[in-house]
Order: structure tokens, then sequence, then C-alpha cells
């Protein structure tokens, strides 16, 4: 009688013959689905692509919407950590228009700066949460969802303690427009050294959160759209008002 070996047992034979075929997976997983899309990509495609067979893919993770998981997870862990840092940092701040602007820059600064595959970030992730987000998948809806809301909710609420005369869909709206101005300046940054005609990089790092921080601030003051005239922000400094 032939014994079928333990789960343990070829648990360990794969570790022991491909160590790094988990990573390799997941690798090529992001790659494909950032220049495809995830409903194009087949698990058959993703092993072909890792040098493994099918089987690993749904060994190690699964399902295909598994693995999707697994890469928002290792991405967005350290990068939802980071902001949720500096978004604490920033509440603490008592000039409004000096938190407004921490709060917004918390936001922008670790999509920038969290760039290794580890750490989230990075120019192929952020590619990929654009097609995800573009592409209408309901599992990658889901995900998404499920990795930012709490987060995104978060800066909103904050934001709005910033404005309280602006209305709270109104800065879910202009929070909308900051995530596509986050992924455009990412994943193109050569088109503004284009369009600049060299004058600028695009590929400048802090000149381009500079530049984001800057416009966001000035779209979330602007006035509701139900009113004519720009309002001040109430300043916790008497000496300091900023329209």
């Amino acid at each position: 009688m032939v014994r079928k070996p333990a789960r343990s047992d070829v648990k360990a034979a794969a570790s022991t013959r491909k160590p790094n075929m988990r990573e390799a997976i997941l690798a090529a997983a992001e790659e494909l689905f950032a220049t495809n899309g995830f409903n194009a990509v087949s698990v058959r495609d993703i092993a072909h692509a890792a040098g493994a067979n099918p089987g690993s893919v749904t060994y190690h993770f699964r399902t295909k919407d598994g693995l999707l998981l697994e890469i928002y997870r290792r991405h967005c862990g350290p990068m939802n950590l980071r902001r949720s840092e500096l978004l604490a940092a920033a509440r603490r701040v008592r000039d409004l228009q000096d938190r407004l602007e921490a709060i917004v820059r918390a936001y922008v600064v670790p999509a920038f700066t969290s760039g290794s595959d580890l750490a989230g970030g990075g120019a192929r992730f952020t590619r990929l949460r654009a097609v995800m987000s573009a592409e209408g998948n309901e599992v990658a809806r889901k995900i998404i969802a499920q990795t930012f809301d709490d987060t995104s909710h978060a800066f909103i609420d904050a934001i709005h303690e910033s404005l309280p005369h602006i209305p709270r869909t109104d800065i879910v709206w202009r929070s909308h427009f900051l995530l596509g101005a986050l992924y455009y300046s990412l994943v193109t940054p050569e088109r503004v050294s284009r369009l600049s005609r060299g004058e600028a990089d695009g590929s400048d790092a802090g000149h381009a959160i500079e530049e984001l921080v800057r416009a966001t601030v000035a779209a979330l003051q602007a006035a509701p759209l139900d009113e004519g005239a720009p309002r001040k922000i109430p300043a916790a400094n008497p000496g300091r008002v900023v329209t």
C-alpha cells in the first residue's frame, strides 16, 4: 500500500525545491495585473511567468483572488501604517492651515517614499492600483475597500475638522481627485518633463510632493459649489488668516 504524503511533507518538499517560489509568483502576478488587468490574467499565465506550475499558485494562495489580496496586504499594510502615524502627528498641529497641509502631506508622502516592493508604494503597484480601480472588477473593488476605506475615512474626517465649513461630501470629492492626481504623478512622471520642455523634472519626488500638496490644499479650501465667495479658515492663531 502506497502512503500518500502528508500536507506538511509536501510543504517541506516544496520549500526545499524552490524556496523563493512564493515571492516569484507574487512578483509575476503583480507585473501581469499591472500590465493587463485582473480579468485578462489567468492562474496559468501567472505560473508561466513565475516559472512555476499552476498547482504552486493554488497551493500558496488558493485562488487568484487570494493572490491579489496578498499583493495589496504586503504593500498597503506598511503604507497605511505610516500614513496613520503621520496623520496622528498632523492632527496635533494647532494652526488649522498648517494642520491641513500636514494632513495632506501625511497622505501623499508615503506613496512616494515607500518605493520598495516590500515596503509599499512604488510605480508598479501604483499602476496596478490604477488599473484595478478602472477595471471595475468586483473582487478588486472589495479588496480595495477592505484595504483602504478605514484609512481614507480617517483622512477625510481629519480634513473636515480643519475645514468645518466645507461639506464632508465636497471633501470626499476633492480627496477622490487627489487620489487620481497621485496615481498619475507616480505612473507617468515623464509627462511633466515633456510638457515643460525639460524645465521641470517629473521624476523629482520631492518637488512632485510639494506641488501636489499645494494644489490639493488649494482645492480643499475652495468654496462649496453652492457658494460664490471663498471663506476663510477659522485660524487658531489670530495672527494668521488664510483665504
